[in-house]
């Protein structure tokens, strides 16, 4: 890209470090104005110091956007992803996953509310966010001008951002001289800690890494019991008291947080082709996860339930790849939504030292029925000789296989 091609930028910008750099980077390469975006997804930090600091590098007062999207976050983001029950390789929530597509969705309405021509965000050329964020930007704005400066720029190391933020005068906190122990992402889902100190997978981490979780050892030894609502496949209530989305997902944070619930150790398959180790603490999510395969036991058909587990690891895996945007995703959830239209009533649940163990479901639209299962005297609900021929039926491919030599299954 020619840096006299782009005129005006929508930066996705944190405040910290690297983004600061990558701000006065972006004006002193590409000569152009930048617009900041600083998304409020639940990270937990003060937003202030990313306008003060935004300011303070020249930005106009009208060009700093600084959006709460905690409650679009959860509603049209999280909880169409729970709905799925969708774990990445059999084990993550997908916390960072699902925020860069709303990341990406409010910069380009940023970029046309202004009349930006490109868009610029902080990952590096190594990682899945680099995908997630530019397929979403060119899925919404195709004619789009992307800005990659990890990608572009030659600094090598932290000490040249360090240099280069010094000789600019943008502040820098002591605690980002040395070098950082691990990058953290967070949002209201989940956070995640990886890279430094974390790349040796044998070696377990320190203690120090996970924020948002106290040791499951540390967890009271009394359980907390609490029961769930839901409605069309959503969580509405807690103990009986109905919340937003995002106030839902804060207090289950809450509850999983004082149980030690929610940590993951994982060396996963980054999409573009290395393995990487995250640890990843997803605290509220995983209360939610198990909650609503709960509800699920008994409102889905059993077809549709297997149906349903069958596409989740696709699913699952659009998200990873950044591919929210996709028609594929789409239908899916369209398949998935169509799913939950049964999905309500309630669970309940114990919260015991890192474990989330269900102890009862209940729906107006239960499938189980218990005249049908019982061991007691049935009243003739069930007529167990039907069984002999369901059995049979069901074995005669496997009785032909056998009458012409192929006994056990052998092909």
């Amino acid at each position: 890209m020619r840096v006299k091609d782009v005129k005006k930028v929508v930066l996705a910008y944190s405040g910290g470090l690297d983004t600061s750099v990558i701000l006065k980077w972006l004006q002193t390469t590409y000569q152009c104005e930048v617009v900041t975006f600083t998304a409020d997804l639940g990270q937990g930090e003060e937003l202030g110091p990313a306008r003060d600091k935004a300011l303070m590098l020249g930005i106009k007062p009208e060009n700093i956007f600084i959006d709460d999207l905690r409650e679009e976050f959860t509603r049209d983001f999280v909880f169409p992803m729970f709905r799925a029950n969708a774990l990445y390789e059999g084990c993550y929530l997908l916390g960072t996953s699902i925020a860069r597509p709303l990341i990406a969705k409010r910069q380009i309405e940023i970029a046309e509310m202004v009349g930006a021509d490109a868009v610029a965000h902080g990952a590096t050329g190594k990682g899945n966010d680099q995908v997630r964020f530019e397929v979403g930007y060119y899925a919404l704005k195709p004619d789009v001008k992307v800005i990659a400066p990890w990608r572009e720029w030659d600094f090598s190391s932290r000490t040249a951002l360090i240099a280069f933020a010094e000789q600019h005068q943008i502040p820098v906190s002591k605690d980002k001289r040395g070098e950082a122990p691990f990058s953290v992402d967070a949002n209201l889902l989940h956070s995640s800690s990886e890279g430094k100190i974390l790349e040796e997978p044998w070696e377990a981490p320190d203690e120090m890494v996970w924020q948002r979780t106290i040791r499951p050892e540390d967890a009271p030894d009394v359980a907390t019991e609490i029961t769930m609502e839901f409605e069309r496949g959503d969580a509405v209530a807690i103990n009986g008291v109905r919340l937003s989305p995002a106030m839902l997902l804060t207090k289950l944070n809450e509850l999983g947080r004082a149980n030690g619930i929610g940590r993951l150790d994982l060396v996963e398959n980054r999409f573009v082709g290395m393995k990487s180790r995250g640890c990843y603490e997803t605290p509220g999510g995983t209360i939610l996860h198990v909650a609503h395969r709960a509800i699920e036991s008994i409102t889905l058909d059993r077809e549709v339930a297997h149906l349903k587990d069958s596409v989740m690891p696709r699913y699952a895996e659009i998200i990873y790849n950044g591919f929210w945007f996709s028609p594929e995703r789409r239908m899916l959830q369209a398949m998935i939504d169509e799913s939950q239209a049964s999905v309500s009533g309630e669970v309940r649940l114990k919260l015991y030292k890192g474990n989330t163990i269900v102890t009862g479901r209940r729906s107006p639209n239960s499938l189980y029925s218990m005249k049908h299962v019982t061991f007691e005297d049935d009243q003739g609900a069930y007529d167990q000789f039907d069984a002999q021929g369901f059995i049979k039926l069901n074995a005669l491919r496997l009785r032909l296989g056998a009458m012409a030599g192929r006994k056990g299954g052998a092909l």
